[in-house]
């Protein structure tokens, strides 16, 4: 039986690969930063361990995986978070014959990297969003930036072993506080037209100039509010024209591997080009209910076969991340609109209400499962450890009155 090291064992795209490849055939394992992980306490898993975090301890991350491939005997090394790819990628020969199943770093980095992807998207005929490059905050000053309000986005997600994230400003005050307040390593940003819709993700295969399987889904609601991962997504019928250009895109970068082509879609229906994501994505468990198995399928390409194109699944499913969802509704009830840097026509606290509490008939839950609960367990025990841990850690710094 073929084994197969999943990275990142504390998220939910990695339980999905576990859960994914053991249905299959497979003999998954399991490396976390943390313990118990999600992936790592699944049923599916053969013996999971706990290694230093990609992100902050890049080579020693390295160190401690190339020792599980030698001591687990690993086949098949199956990076899942952008550290985790960044380090395995950079450093192929410490696993010695081992298959990744990925393209090469360069390609990589260049597709995570959000300039060059929405200049070679311009160049390819896609719709993208109006924006400025900013160096620093002095390279502000005296720009004209896109109407407001705006997202300022740093041009790689991961920089300078720090995690940096998408902010917004409703005003030219707002965008030099924000801009002020980014780590050194951020820069360059992009200033951003914000477009106003809903988001949806393009997922594809595509493996030897071929592609193997496409998905298409939306996010209906997401945490935070404002934009992130999805909490309750659907599966959406194919369009035949936005999977070509997605996949040319990926062809001009001659990626190998999966990746979600991310985009959002104004009240008009058009389709704005927003990043790309060269990795398991956030909801993958959802396109892998409807029937579309890209863990599977890109490990089975990277071993030689030649899987038939999966291009028909089910639409109109549902897929929600059951605490991902608390979260997002406790915040719209506790802070306004402008607090979460919302639209005046985002739902109101009724409205998100009556979202959360109405049942969909053709809902699945993205850890939940009767059949393998205890991922479940762990991430509540994480839930109300990180939620209550914090508010037990405000009161201890809160002044005594007394």
């Amino acid at each position: 039986m073929t084994r197969v090291l999943v990275t990142d064992g504390e998220s939910r795209p990695a339980l999905a690969v576990v859960r994914s490849l053991a249905r299959a055939g497979f003999e998954p394992f399991v490396c976390a930063a943390m313990a118990p992980s999600l992936a790592g306490a699944s049923r599916f898993t053969r013996a999971a361990a706990h290694v230093p975090d990609p992100l902050t301890a890049g080579p020693a991350f390295v160190d401690a995986v190339a020792n599980l491939v030698r001591d687990w005997k690993i086949d098949v090394l199956q990076p899942v978070s952008e550290p985790a790819h960044i380090a395995i990628l950079a450093a192929p020969d410490r696993f010695g014959d081992v298959c990744i199943p990925s393209g090469g770093l360069d390609a990589f980095l260049a597709l995570t990297d959000k300039t060059r992807v929405l200049a070679a998207a311009t160049d390819l005929g896609f719709d993208v969003p109006r924006q400025l490059r900013v160096d620093d905050l002095a390279a502000l000053r005296g720009v004209a930036p896109p109407s407001f309000p705006v997202a300022i986005k740093p041009a790689r997600t991961i920089s300078g072993a720090s995690l940096h994230k998408v902010a917004y400003a409703r005003d030219p005050a707002q965008l030099e506080r924000r801009v002020r307040a980014l780590s050194p390593h951020a820069f360059p940003v992009m200033v951003q037209e914000r477009i106003a819709g809903y988001g949806c993700g393009v997922s594809l295969l595509r493996w030897g100039g071929e592609l193997r399987a496409t998905f298409l889904h939306r996010r209906i609601r997401e945490n935070p509010p404002s934009g992130g991962a999805s909490a309750v997504s659907e599966s959406l019928p194919l369009d035949p024209a936005l999977v070509e250009r997605a996949s040319a895109l990926l062809a001009a970068f001659e990626w190998n591997g999966v990746a979600m082509v991310e985009f959002k879609v104004d009240a008009a229906g058009r389709p704005w080009l927003m990043e790309v994501n060269p990795r398991f994505w956030g909801s993958l468990q959802l396109a892998v209910d409807c029937g579309v198995d890209f863990p599977s399928l890109l490990v089975r390409s990277a071993l030689g076969a030649a899987p038939a194109p999966s291009r028909e699944y089910a639409v109109g499913r549902r897929l929600r991340h059951w605490w991902g969802d608390v979260d997002r509704t406790i915040a719209v009830l506790r802070h306004s609109r402008s607090d979460l840097a919302l639209p005046e026509d985002a739902p109101g606290r009724v409205r998100t209400l009556i979202d959360f509490f109405t049942p969909h008939p053709r809902q699945r839950y993205e850890v939940w499962s009767a059949r393998d609960p205890r991922p479940f367990l762990v991430e509540t025990k994480s839930w109300f450890r990180q939620r209550f841990g914090r508010r037990r850690a405000r009161k201890q710094l809160e002044p005594s009155t007394g």
